[in-house]
């Protein structure tokens, strides 16, 4: 455009409009993708979170999951411990906790070998009726993984 040319107003409204138009396309191309994208990212419903319990005395855990005799999760059975640790095991820790609707619990920061654990550990699963016990000694195996069937005696 030359010096002393008159600017067309008609012309000038037209690309203003058109870059309006583009900034609105590209705000909503984006604003799609991340939907999408945070969509895809968040947990399915299929990803139920697993209970946990610290009893924050040592680096020990014990994972749980829970069946009846079909093979199937059982939701909210009680598993309970009490852990004696430190000199003559004077030190006591009660713990309990109900499992998820996958038959899931965890236990952590169960005493190891620098806590003094006084003996095995031993959980008691309670599921109404059926009861069950299981034993992690943490001189042998500090992270225990159980996986506990309940069935009728």
């Amino acid at each position: 455009m030359a010096f002393g040319t008159k600017l067309n107003p008609l012309r000038f409204a037209s690309i203003f409009f058109e870059r309006q138009r583009l900034g609105i396309f590209l705000l909503c191309t984006g604003a799609i993708l991340g939907l999408a994208a945070w969509a895809s990212a968040s947990p399915t419903s299929a990803e139920v979170p697993v209970p946990v319990i610290k009893g924050d005395v040592g680096t020990c855990t014990a994972d749980f999951t829970v069946k009846d005799s079909e093979n199937k999760p059982i939701y909210d059975a009680k598993i309970r411990v009490s852990i004696r640790y430190g000199f003559m095991g004077q030190k006591r820790t009660d713990l309990e906790i109900g499992t998820n609707s996958d038959g899931k619990a965890r236990f952590e920061g169960l005493p190891d070998l620098r806590k003094k654990p006084k003996g095995p550990f031993e959980y008691q699963i309670r599921s109404g009726d059926l009861t069950k016990t299981v034993v992690q000694d943490p001189r042998v195996q500090c992270d225990a993984k159980f996986d506990v069937v309940m069935q009728a005696k």
